[in-house]
């Protein structure tokens, strides 16, 4: 971490990166998950969750890039790794190819948990006055709120 000065000191950058780096291994999990999830969906619902998880990953792929870029914006190195990703996240991995009930539950339980991580790091977002990384994150909460909804109205 180099001297940069943009208003919020290194301590507060480091905090606040550390929590961004949890969010981006989450993120990067879920899209991972919901890929395969695309791939390997059968049955009835088939068409309708194929299209759906597409959507979603590729909203994911797009979230993880701007993640990583506002930790690199506070000129710190964001993880990369599979490895580094396994550390930090909380999504727990999947064995095999669940049902498609299965899978949408197992999604569902990914957003919520991607939003709990949010509501974690916007905390320290805000009390170190980074409007950047704060609004950021409130985005990610709203969109994961919205899918976790949609993917619950699918099972209900």
């Amino acid at each position: 971490m180099t001297d940069i000065d943009i208003g919020i000191n290194k301590a507060n950058r480091s905090e606040i990166s550390e929590g961004l780096k949890r969010l981006l291994a989450d993120s990067y999990t879920l899209y991972l998950q919901t890929h395969n999830f695309h791939w390997n969906v059968t049955g009835l619902q088939f068409r309708e969750l194929h299209l759906m998880f597409e959507e979603h990953y590729q909203e994911l792929a797009t979230a993880v890039d701007d993640i990583a870029e506002r930790i690199r914006t506070l000129d710190v190195p964001a993880p990369g790794t599979y490895k580094e990703f396994a550390k930090l996240t909380s999504i727990e991995e999947v064995d095999g190819v669940p049902s498609s009930a299965e899978m949408v539950k197992i999604l569902t339980k990914g957003h919520e948990q991607v939003i709990r991580t949010c509501r974690d790091v916007l905390k320290i977002a805000q009390e170190a006055d980074d409007e950047s990384s704060a609004s950021l994150v409130s985005d990610r909460m709203r969109i994961h709120e919205k899918t976790a909804w949609m993917l619950r109205a699918t099972h209900s």
